[in-house]
């Protein structure tokens, strides 16, 4: 089987994507959703692509050439904020792989990136993992995110002490901002060790956060990071961490990566995302749900970690999402 998967390029998750459909015996071609992974580029893209249309068409047109001849069987497109093409572009993908089914999954919410919507009428099947997403859209079905194969080995190092009571590596969306620094402060008497790692693609994005959101008004540049981090720093820190942090954007049901990565290494995870105890996975020893404050008495806090079903656990894996995806 071959498959064209284009998708942003989000940390490091497209190579893990392509190496384990590389493991399933799947070849796949992988192209960014974007033209450029400039600073300049992605923030642009986020505020208004219209600016760089010529610049996101040829983009294009090179893609198109370098597929040249290719057939797939299947074109899996991952879609978030920085999704660039339009849909004259996505129309004449799909007329040149007229061959192959076309499935779309959406990385972020309709309410935060309505224009995906449009694209439906393209795809043979459509996925979210955000709830809301697929009660408002028949459409669409129901697909959490997924842990790859280094967070089932994370889970395999237990250790009697850690560095880090708690830490946090993510985007700095307004609301995210927000309440991980709300939590950690709160937190800081009982995990007093912490590592916390605000991140932004570029500058120019700090500044327009800066001048448009209230969350950031009185944020000091020296609490951003404008690097990402790789792999194996995040391993070395989620390793190292004994719970991690987690808030979800603005308008968003849908549990980040960041919730099931902790599933797959067996970490204890506090969220602001309350739908959490809708899942199949959820145990309140393992996972808890902030809503402005903390019960030091509640059992996440008295309790170890708490395994749970393999069945369950297996069914939020890389492998498996893949599966689902591509109808295996």
């Amino acid at each position: 089987m071959r498959v064209l998967v284009i998708s942003p390029n989000f940390f490091d998750y497209p190579q893990v994507i392509c190496e384990q459909l590389g493991k399933m015996g799947i070849e796949a071609d992988w192209f960014d959703d974007r033209p450029s992974s400039n600073s300049f580029v992605k923030a642009i893209i986020r505020i208004n692509k219209n600016f760089i249309s010529k610049f996101i068409e040829k983009y294009f047109q090179n893609v198109m050439q370098i597929i040249g001849g290719k057939k797939y069987d299947k074109v899996l497109i991952i879609s978030g904020q920085s999704f660039s093409f339009s849909e004259e572009m996505v129309q004449q993908l799909k007329e040149k792989q007229s061959q192959a089914e076309f499935i779309l999954y959406q990385w972020d919410s309709l309410e935060n990136f309505p224009y995906i919507e449009r694209m439906h009428k393209f795809f043979d099947r459509c996925y979210s993992f955000d709830r809301k997403d697929v009660q408002k859209d028949t459409y669409i079905q129901f697909l959490p995110l997924f842990y790859s194969e280094r967070y089932e080995r994370i889970a395999t190092q237990h250790k009697k002490e850690y560095k880090y009571d708690l830490s946090f590596v993510g985007t700095a969306h307004p609301k995210k901002y927000k309440y991980v620094k709300e939590m950690a402060l709160e937190l800081k008497g009982v995990f007093p060790k912490q590592f916390i790692y605000f991140f932004f693609p570029s500058k120019l994005v700090y500044i327009y956060r800066k001048i448009k959101n209230v969350e950031f008004k009185n944020a000091k540049y020296s609490e951003f990071n404008f690097k990402a981090l790789n792999g194996a720093q995040m391993d070395e820190i989620v390793t190292n961490s004994k719970c991690v942090l987690d808030s979800a954007q603005a308008n968003q049901n849908g549990l980040t990566i960041r919730v099931i990565e902790m599933l797959g290494a067996k970490k204890k995870i506090i969220t602001t995302n309350e739908d959490v105890v809708n899942y199949d996975f959820y145990r309140p020893e393992n996972v808890y749900v902030y809503n402005g404050g903390f019960d030091s008495n509640n059992v996440f806090f008295k309790s170890p970690y708490q395994e749970i079903e393999d069945e369950i656990y297996k069914k939020y894996s890389l492998e498996s999402w893949l599966k689902t995806l591509l109808n295996l």
